[in-house]
This record gives C-alpha cells, structure tokens and sequence, in this order.
C-alpha cells in the first residue's frame, strides 16, 4: 500500500526553514534602526517556538495575533508555523466586539500582542472572552505575561518542521458576513503553500528583493514572507503609511518590490514627490485588494512607468486567481486597466450562471474557481459553506465577463460587499447598527464611487414620524457605527430619504438603489 504522505507537498514551515538557513549576517528587516538577520530571525524563532511549546501551545493549538509593525510579529509568525499552530490575526482597526467575538467564534486560547498600544483592548479581550488561557505580550506588560522576556531565556535550536500534512488547519481568517458577524475562512498549509508557488511561478519579481512593507505585518506581510526569503532578499517595515515615509524608504534602502492597496497608491500619486522621488529602483509595484481606477491607474503608468502588477484573489483562495502583469498595463490599449489580468494557468477557472452552468461568450457569469489554495471552508458554517461550494466549485460572489484577449473584468458583486480602502464592508453589520437607532425607520447601506477609497460607504435612511435628518443625526448616526463597527464601516455620507427602491418581494432594492449614484457606468464597483 502506498504511504499516504507520500506526495505531500512542501508546505510553509518547510519553506521558510529552507529559507531562513541559507544565509546568516544578511539582512532581511530593516525597521526603524533596527536591522535583522537572516540569523536573527532563525534564533528568535526558535526562541519563540520554545516559549510556545512551554505555554503547551503545539499542534492544534489556536493562537491569535494582535500587533502593530514589529520584528516580534515575524519572529512570532515563525513559531506558530514551527509548532503547528493554528494562528487568526486581528485586525489592529477593529472593534474590541468584533475582535472578540473572533477569538470565541475561533476558540482561540491564546493572544499574543503589542503592549505599547493595545494593552487596554487585550485587558478588555481577556475579560470579555472567558475562553482565553494565555495573554502574551510583545514586551513588559500588567496583562498577561511578557513573550519576549519568556522567549530570552531559551538558547536557539536548529529549526525542525511539525508533523503537518496538507489538509491539517494553518489559520482561519475572518471577512465580513451578510449575516452581520464575520465569517472565519478555514484556510490549510496547503492554501499558502499552493498560493506561494503561484507566486513564484507566474509573478513578476526582481533579480534582488528588497520589499517594502507599508501594510500590517500580521496580514499582508505573510504572503510575501516565503517569495522574498527564497530570493534571499530583505524586507523594510514602514512604522505607519505617509507619503513621505514611502518615498524615503525607497530611495534610502533602494527597495525594487512592494505591495500597495490602491487607497495608498492615490495619496502617492497626489503628492509632489511622485514626480521628483527617486524610485528608478522600483521595479515591480504589486497592487490588488480591490479594483483600481483606471484613470488613476492609467495616470501611474505615465509618472512611474510600466511597474504595475495586479493580483486578484479573496481571504476563500488568496490572491493568485488572476493577475495583470507589468506589460500589460499598456497605455495604447486603455480598456485593459478596469480588468483584474488573465487567470492564473495554475487555478481553474470559470464563469457560471445561477444553475452553475457556463455561461456563453462574452456574457458575465460568477466567478467559480477549483485549486489546492481554495478554502476548507467556513468555521461552524456548515450551509454557508455548502452555498460556497455548490456544484463543486467555489462561488466567489463576483460577476465578471471575459472580454475577447481573454482578460477578466469584474463588472459586479453578486452581493453587496463593498470595497473600501481595501477593506471589505458588508452593509448587513452598518444598517443592524443605525436600524437600533430610535429615530430612523428603514436603513439602506450601499456603496458608491469615491476617487481617494474606491467605494464609499452610504446610509441611506428614512426617519420615524417626528424626526428631521439634521446634520447632528447624520454625525450621530455615524458614530453609532464607529462605536459599534470600527472606523472602516462608519458612513462616509447619510442621505435622509422619504423612500427606498423596493423589489417585489418587497426588500430594499440595493441594485437600484446603487443605480442612483453610479448611473450608466461600465462597472459598479470601483
């Protein structure tokens, strides 16, 4: 019989490993003043490992991650890969409700965090969620226990790989829900490492790496992670996002790679250094998390050159289902900056309709796709994830048409996610929070154009009998949401209306309604 492991395939731990012990005194982190080795990385990790494994946190074991950008974020990466872990990171911006009810949802036993900015939000986590066995902080601290003191009292050990197969638990991430809570997307080793070799097979990456990291490190970073420790390469971690720190940081360190949402390509483009910074060093700009405008996308093309690269992909297959490649952002042919570039030849990748049959040519059909990166499915979601994966495929919940050189265009949304910023926003979790409002009657949340964040987010509401819509409500209003949901979800603008479309069956029309602020465009979404 043969041996069931047989064909396994490299996962995380084992690539990084391989990475990690190729070289000693190059650097791979620059942040700050700081600057990392390659052999500093390799021992912290271990150190981290050890400190894990003497808190009982092994294989299984559910972490979670609560940091600003920080070498201990890498460091504690590592570990959660080395022990077999199954790590979930919080989002930094997120509500102290939300986050909480991730660490129940997810059973997570153990946070791990930054004392020198969320030790009130981990007291207050460590008191609602009674589930929590362990509080470790990045640091001294009065909640919990500090990691990094632990972690010091460990001498470095080779690196050795946990028993994992494939299809064991790597992470859960959570994206919004329609049913107002986040869902928690149960992603295994072999979603990452397929995603990696996507990555190294079909993206465009320099001779030398060196990678700007200007997004969260516990998020983002992790898909570059293993691509740029495979190149020997190094990251620089920006401490916060200014236009002036990104220029810097590229024209001090010579960074040639780097992964931007398009909310941070637009302040960028609008600042005066976009067109006297040094970024001839610059040769790849991977962007993606949601559609770019074209005109703006266009207009970066002009000032930096052919250095674009599109990824497209969601927390259910991350990142490398489609992507458009640096010399097909091509200023003679225009129509090609509102697509998401070309599947990827190592995903599957169809077009269906409501009765998950292909569709015909040229006609828009839901995005499905099959691959090894797909998703095992939704945490404790047993119908969601039956939804997800009618017909043997996963629905993606965007409408897209092939035009006729076979790039993708997304023209839609199957369901009212909206984008901004990069973030995902579902209007279900804004209109429970304003409905509980005793003035207003109906709620309808949708999204709209907005040139800086892509989509805006947009109440509109009709009040009870008695109430005006003052300005003092709209602010009242949106701070309900931003109490209750975050700054991200808060509305961007409040309409008060005397009537919503309806649709037959007598629910908000969200399509009609959207209609009102994007008229005849090509898309609606942006």
């Amino acid at each position: 019989m043969t041996n069931e492991r047989l064909f396994d395939m490299p996962l995380l731990p084992h690539l990084i490993i391989d990475g990690l012990n190729r070289y000693d005194d190059r650097p791979f982190l620059f942040l700050g003043d700081q600057t990392i080795t390659y052999a500093d990385v390799r021992a912290d990790a271990s150190r981290f490992a050890q400190a894990y494994e003497a808190k009982g946190i092994v294989k299984g074991s559910r972490t979670a991650v609560l940091s600003t950008n920080r070498p201990e974020v890498l460091y504690n990466l590592c570990a959660n890969l080395l022990v077999g872990s199954c790590n979930t990171p919080l989002h930094p911006l997120g509500s102290a409700e939300d986050q909480a009810f991730v660490l129940e949802d997810a059973q997570i036993e153990t946070l791990v965090y930054d004392p020198s900015v969320f030790a009130p939000r981990a007291a207050e986590l460590k008191e609602r969620v009674p589930g929590l066995k362990h509080v470790l902080a990045f640091g001294p601290t009065e909640v919990g226990e500090d990691l990094n003191a632990l972690a010091a009292t460990f001498d470095p050990k080779p690196l050795v790989a946990p028993d994992i197969a494939p299809n064991d638990l790597n992470t859960i991430i959570y994206t919004g829900g329609t049913t107002g809570r986040p869902k928690g997307v149960r992603q295994p080793y072999r979603s990452a490492a397929y995603m990696t070799m996507v990555q190294m097979a079909e993206w465009e990456w320099p001779e030398e790496v060196r990678f700007l990291i200007a997004t969260p490190l516990s998020h983002a970073a992790a898909a570059f992670f293993v691509p740029t420790l495979q190149r020997g390469g190094a990251f620089v971690a920006l401490q916060g996002f200014t236009p002036d720190l990104f220029f810097d940081a590229i024209e001090k360190h010579k960074i040639t790679a780097t992964f931007l949402v398009p909310v941070m390509i637009y302040p960028l483009l609008d600042h005066p250094r976009a067109t006297t910074a040094d970024l001839s060093s610059l040769e790849t700009l991977f962007y993606g998390a949601s559609p770019m405008s074209p005109a703006r996308l266009e207009e970066g093309v002009k000032k930096w050159g052919q250095i674009f690269f599109q990824c497209f992909g969601q927390s259910e297959a991350p990142m490398a289902l489609t992507h458009l490649k640096r010399a097909d952002h091509d200023l003679s042919k225009p129509e090609r900056f509102a697509s998401c570039g070309r599947p990827s030849p190592w995903v599957h990748l169809t077009l269906l309709d409501d009765d998950n049959q292909p569709v015909a040519e040229g006609e828009a059909g839901e995005i499905c796709v099959r691959a090894p990166l797909v998703m095992e499915g939704y945490n404790g979601l047993p119908e969601q994830t039956e939804e997800a994966f009618a017909g043997g495929w996963l629905h993606t919940g965007d409408i897209g048409r092939f035009d006729d050189e076979g790039f993708l265009h997304i023209v839609d949304r199957k369901k009212d996610m909206i984008v901004t910023g990069g973030f995902n926003v579902f209007p279900r979790e804004i209109e429970d929070v304003i409905s509980a409002h005793p003035a207003v009657a109906q709620v309808a949340v949708v999204g709209v154009p907005e040139e800086k964040w892509g989509e805006a987010v947009k109440a509109v509401v009709i009040l009870r009998p008695g109430h005006e819509g003052t300005e003092e409500l709209a602010t009242e209003l949106k701070a309900a949401v931003k109490e209750a949901k975050g700054a991200v979800q808060s509305p961007k603008s409040v309409d008060f209306v005397t009537s919503i479309p309806l649709s037959p069956l007598g629910k908000p029309d969200k399509k009609a309604l959207r209609k009102q602020f994007w008229g005849d465009q090509a898309r609606s979404v942006n």
